[in-house]
């Protein structure tokens, strides 16, 4: 019999029904067929490519060779290197399960879960076979004292990582090199109560490991650098005439002598320091890669230059260079000061006495580049002051689109 509703069909039942099962046919059914049509389509790419190379050749090719491009460029970060790649080394492996701990207490965010910063090597990969060496490697000192001298707590732990991350992010933004250094007091300086010294010792060691790299930037932990977008070359390098003092006349709080024999201040930079109420600043400082530095380094970390006056000398290392600076003319003719606020801004409760003069501390106004927390574990807050400029720094540097989100 035909359907009433179906004037039309002229077919018997069992037709009718097997008809209106197919148009009952649900979604995903009809998903799965349209998908499998897809992958039998997709398996006989290459007959469709073999047919349009025959009938259009050079459209085809033309084609082909965009997708070869668009592939190639994806690519080339993996199988190439970049100028953008971070080069680290000499990473702190130890104790990073505490570490883990303290950002569930203090609220920091976990960094090297992400992308394993803990196990970079130095050794490079061997795709990269194009890879560049750094001109300018960051050497960041980590883990002063820890474990030794007293347990770090866990506010020490997370400045630590915002320190770090702060330095990796900077320095896979301009391609720099960095190499973490693990400061524990080393035994070996034990008996001469040497552990000051170890600045120049992993100096020389960072040296061996870069051998191609033009300029080091030593940078203690308790740093922060809060304008990342601009270059060491557009900051400090490419306009060194214009800002370094070589002859004392700008700033001298030591009272050192300005003119000493045989001064040539014609030479080359080749060291590059700041200098605050207490002298000469040694927590932000950058030092070439040169024979002179070689030399400057052996003279420095001379154990009988240390003898003679380790008693006397209460800043150690800082106080050798003072004194090499003071009586060496082949030092100080490639000694140059930057301004404190160029590489070293402090924050307000540092150099306490000098709280009205404003070459010292840190002005968001002037977007100075970086802030250094220097000494404030003396009666002072390094959590409240790391936290604060982190904010400042997030601050200043946000999206405005971020406010939606």
């Amino acid at each position: 019999m035909p359907s009433p509703h179906n004037n039309l069909y002229d077919g018997d039942d069992d037709d009718y029904k097997d008809g209106k099962s197919k148009r009952r046919l649900s979604k995903w059914q009809y998903f799965i067929r349209n998908k499998l049509t897809q992958l039998e389509q997709l398996c006989n790419f290459h007959k469709i490519l073999q047919y349009n190379v025959g009938q259009n050749p050079k459209k085809t090719l033309t084609i082909f060779s965009l997708v070869i491009l668009i592939v190639f460029f994806c690519l080339k970060g993996t199988l190439f290197g970049s100028d953008t790649s971070t080069y680290a080394s000499g990473i702190l492996k130890s104790s990073t399960s505490s570490m883990g701990k303290t950002s569930a207490n203090l609220n920091i965010q976990d960094y090297y879960d992400e992308d394993k910063f803990f196990d970079l090597q130095m050794k490079k990969s061997k795709w990269k076979f194009w890879q560049k060496d750094p001109k300018i490697v960051i050497i960041l000192a980590a883990n002063e004292g820890g474990g030794v001298l007293k347990w770090k707590n866990e506010e020490e732990w997370a400045i630590e990582k915002l320190s770090i991350n702060d330095k990796k992010k900077y320095a896979k933004r301009h391609g720099y090199g960095l190499t973490i250094k693990d400061l524990t007091i080393a035994k070996r300086y034990s008996h001469e109560y040497r552990e000051g010294w170890q600045k120049v010792d992993i100096l020389r060691q960072t040296k061996r490991e870069f051998p191609n790299a033009e300029w080091f930037w030593w940078l203690d932990l308790d740093t922060l650098i809060m304008e990342p977008d601009k270059s060491l070359e557009d900051h400090i390098f490419n306009r060194l005439d214009s800002i370094v003092d070589r002859s004392l006349n700008e700033f001298n709080p030591l009272g050192l002598e300005q003119d000493i024999p045989y001064l040539d201040t014609s030479q080359d930079l080749e060291f590059l320091i700041t200098q605050d109420c207490g002298g000469f600043n040694l927590g932000s400082f950058f030092i070439k890669n040169t024979k002179w530095a070689d030399l400057l380094l052996d003279i420095w970390w001379d154990p009988v230059t240390y003898e003679q006056k380790h008693m006397v000398w209460e800043h150690r290392e800082q106080d050798a260079l003072e004194s090499l600076y003071a009586t060496q003319s082949w030092i100080r003719s490639k000694v140059g000061f930057l301004p404190l606020r160029s590489i070293n801004a402090f924050p307000p409760g540092a150099c306490s006495e000098f709280k009205d003069d404003p070459r010292y501390f840190y002005n968001p106004n002037d977007h100075d580049f970086l802030v250094n927390m220097a000494g404030c574990n003396f009666g002072r807050d390094c959590w409240g002051e790391m936290k604060y400029y982190t904010t400042l720094l997030e601050k200043m540097h946000s999206k405005w689109y971020s406010r939606f989100f």
